[in-house]
């Protein structure tokens, strides 16, 4: 069994609970998913299963994409809406549009980010919501991040009741970004407290929200011995150049984790090599020696 399934994680689940209920629902071990998502976000997940968790980290580092809400008006102590009430501050008017497209856009690029505190980052062998919970404080490594489109979504909703302003969003960025945090920094850019009301993950390693599957449809579809919720190796790797192996190459060289040498390949982008057009292996060319060589081994995918 081998594959990624593009999961839809709902509200109240962590990333891990979707890897512990898909281990009993598939009946296999070799579960793993692609990039942690907060209980309280919802959206994409890839889960690779079998050979294909040998690709985590390859998916894992590819950007995403996320809708949400920021509320302006209040900060909390996890910068989402399940924190206690850090500062609150009654907004007289709302932002208008231009302003906050201006801020929206001022973000896009490279930045530097402080996680949370209550986050998973680990400092000194320990996850940073673990030294929050017993009180304690501890310098946060910073880390660079990129935003390649940060945008408005729809018109912004002002309560003059309470004085908050909610903002929904569109964001694109790297790998390690906290969009909590991104949340808060544009608060902070406004002068004004903030928070991240809402957040759903658009888009993971190719896989769009309307690809995805909820845990209760994969449980029916096997059910009815349906596993059109797999998308194979092959799909997940399609946008890397392929070289169809020869019976030689793939007996002698690859079998065995051999080099290979090509000329009419772009060395600047990893190399699918496959065997019957079913993946066995992702090359990387090696400038050194001028030959390719084995970065991810799939021998036994099928």
């Amino acid at each position: 069994m081998n594959g990624v399934i593009p999961l839809h994680k709902e509200i109240g689940l962590t990333s891990s609970d979707c890897v512990y209920k898909l281990r009993k629902i598939l009946h296999t071990k070799k579960v793993g998913h692609t990039g942690t998502l907060d209980p309280l976000v919802d959206g994409v997940l890839p889960i690779c299963v079998g050979q294909s968790t040998k690709l985590v980290n390859r998916l894992t580092g590819s950007p995403k994409e996320y809708e949400g809400e920021i509320t302006l008006g209040m900060s909390t102590t996890t910068e989402d809406r399940e924190g206690d009430v850090v500062e609150e501050v009654k907004l007289n008017q709302p932002f208008e549009i231009p302003k906050l497209e201006e801020t929206f856009k001022s973000m896009i690029g490279d930045l530097t980010q402080i996680p949370p505190m209550y986050s998973a980052v680990k400092v000194n062998g320990k996850k940073l919501y673990e030294y929050a919970r017993a009180g304690l404080k501890v310098e946060r490594p910073e880390r660079k991040i990129h935003l390649y489109d940060f945008y408005l979504m729809g018109d912004p909703v002002f309560d003059s009741t309470s004085g908050k302003q909610t903002v929904r969003f569109h964001v694109r960025c790297s790998k390690g970004t906290y969009v909590r945090t991104l949340a808060v920094e544009f608060g902070s850019i406004l002068g004004v407290p903030s928070y991240m009301s809402k957040l759903t993950r658009t888009q993971s390693a190719g896989f769009d929200l309307k690809d995805t599957f909820t845990l209760s449809d994969i449980e029916s579809m096997i059910e009815s011995n349906e596993y059109g919720f797999f998308k194979s190796i092959d799909d997940v790797l399609v946008d890397l150049p392929v070289h169809e192996l020869t019976d030689e190459e793939w007996e002698i060289n690859v079998q065995h984790g051999g080099f290979l040498e090509f000329s009419q390949y772009d060395t600047n982008k990893n190399l699918r090599v496959t065997k019957n057009n079913i993946t066995k292996a992702i090359y990387k060319y090696d400038p050194k020696d001028s030959m390719w060589k084995p970065e991810t081994m799939l021998l036994n995918n099928e």
